[in-house]
């Protein structure tokens, strides 16, 4: 589930036994979030023309390392070796990617844990507060994913297709979309 209060209150009332998971396509995200926080905060030293660039190559950013083509990795490390700080929030989401590289609970645990110690040190921690305060808060049912290995991808698919037919069937009924 998504990580709101009211739905695991839902679930404890109603099946109190069950284990919850957050999707970690939610928490995952965040880092996405907190990595294009950065690169928007640079703006003011970037001249027009960088700035634009880099807007336009933002998806670079935000794939994971080894999904670069050569062309991208080239681009990227560029913008790295001239930015410490785009340099140290890219290497703090792809560590926290990594978390959920493993099989294993305790070792996402424990890389959690690093991780959390290293982006608390970090030049850009203002900007991963928000997924820190996530984790933190919700540290069992996020860490719950290792046991079940469970996510909404379906869930979400569909609801992208709903939402696909409700744009593209603008005006009409209820009854017709269904």
């Amino acid at each position: 589930m998504d990580m709101w209060k009211p739905y695991k209150d839902a679930v404890n009332t109603v099946l109190p036994d069950a284990k919850v998971v957050i999707d970690k396509f939610h928490v995952v995200r965040m880092a996405n979030q907190a990595l294009d926080s950065v690169r928007k905060s640079l703006k003011d030293k970037l001249t027009p023309k960088e700035r634009r660039t880099l807007m336009r190559e933002r998806y670079i950013l935000l794939k994971r390392n080894h999904d670069l083509n050569e062309r991208d990795a080239f681009l990227l490390e560029t913008w790295l070796g001239n930015i410490p700080d785009l340099k140290e929030a890219h290497e703090l989401k792809e560590e926290f990617y990594r978390i959920w590289d493993t099989d294993d609970s305790d070792e996402g645990k424990d890389r959690y844990r690093y991780w959390r110690q290293r982006c608390l040190s970090s030049n850009t921690k203002d900007a991963y507060k928000d997924l820190v305060r996530a984790v933190d808060n919700w540290q069992d049912e996020i860490f719950n994913y290792f046991d079940k290995k469970l996510t909404n991808a379906y869930t979400e698919s569909i609801n992208s297709i709903i939402r696909q037919v409700e744009r593209m069937g603008r005006g009409y009924s209820f009854e017709a979309l269904r």
